[in-house]
């Protein structure tokens, strides 16, 4: 009896093509990470979210408007829209806050918690069946997750906190964005989540006392690369997560750790050790292994 159904099976089709664009999202999104750690090292937090934002914003907005849609909606205040914008500028504002204070292989390796909290609220709230195998499978990935983090009382500093909160953050946008409304193109969604960045850098520019500095052209070009790389990583995962099974596609946001552990490396001189290093394996092992498997199993 084979594992998994035919390949002319839609479902699997639509899974491929999810898994597919959920990592061409990691690895766009840790080249974006990359980007605005090395831009926030010169400049003040709040100032490069809300520069990052408006990038994104007019973006998104041009491709709308090229897309012959309006860039607002009345669907935009409806409870999905409100709560995935709130949840938006949560995920936002604590990840890049983790981003400037702590490592990107840490940040990174925390991140990789989403898909738990993805998954098993998708077998909740949409009835997706996750069979014993999948569920393994996750759990396992999760052990990789913690290989890396090894979470003791020593390790798990304060800090640390600030990416768990963006991870929760960024969970519940997912979820959100995969209950939007279907009226609402990838253009329009993007639009809104990057003026959700806009608000969340504006509110931690007040909270620093409203410090500005204008950019050098070094910066400027690195925030103007994170912005291209934000909107195409963006734009990967909108895609993403509205296609296929959520308990497929989503496990596959775990490459995230092993393309921002090797930004860290290239980029930062993070040296990842062996407990790391074995995580991330058993993480991507876990993740082929899901996809491999039938519906249900």
């Amino acid at each position: 009896m084979p594992l998994a159904p035919p390949l002319s099976d839609p479902m699997r089709a639509a899974n491929l093509r999810g898994a597919a664009l959920m990592v061409l999202a990691m690895v766009l999104f840790a080249v974006e990470d990359s980007l605005l750690k090395t831009a926030a090292h010169a400049l003040p937090t709040g100032e490069v979210m809300v520069i990052f934002g408006l990038g994104g914003v007019a973006i998104y907005a041009a491709l709308t408007r090229a897309r012959g849609e309006r860039v607002l909606r009345p669907e935009v205040l409806s409870r999905v829209m409100l709560l995935r914008a709130f949840f938006e500028v949560a995920g936002r504002l604590f990840f890049t806050l983790s981003l400037v204070y702590t490592t990107l292989s840490s940040t990174s390796a925390i991140l990789q918690a989403t898909p738990i909290v993805v998954t098993a609220s998708g077998a909740i709230l949409w009835g997706e069946k996750v069979g014993p195998r999948r569920w393994g499978l996750i759990i396992l990935g999760f052990i990789g997750v913690l290989m890396v983090l090894r979470p003791t009382p020593e390790s798990f500093t304060p800090m640390s906190i600030l990416a768990v909160l963006g991870m929760l953050g960024f969970a519940a946008r997912d979820l959100t964005t995969r209950a939007a409304p279907k009226s609402l193109s990838y253009a329009q969604l993007g639009v809104y989540g990057f003026t959700a960045l806009i608000v969340a850098g504006v509110g931690l520019t007040i909270w620093d006392g409203g410090a500005l500095a204008v950019p050098d052209a070094v910066n400027a070009a690195y925030l103007a690369g994170a912005i291209v790389v934000g909107v195409a990583a963006y734009t990967c995962l909108t895609f993403a997560m509205r296609m296929g099974e959520l308990s497929v596609v989503t496990p596959f946001r775990y490459s995230r750790l092993l393309f921002g552990m090797g930004m860290g490396a290239l980029l930062f001189a993070e040296r990842p050790d062996a407990w790391e290093l074995m995580g991330g394996t058993v993480i991507v092992v876990a993740g082929l292994g899901i996809m491999m498997l039938g519906r249900g199993r």
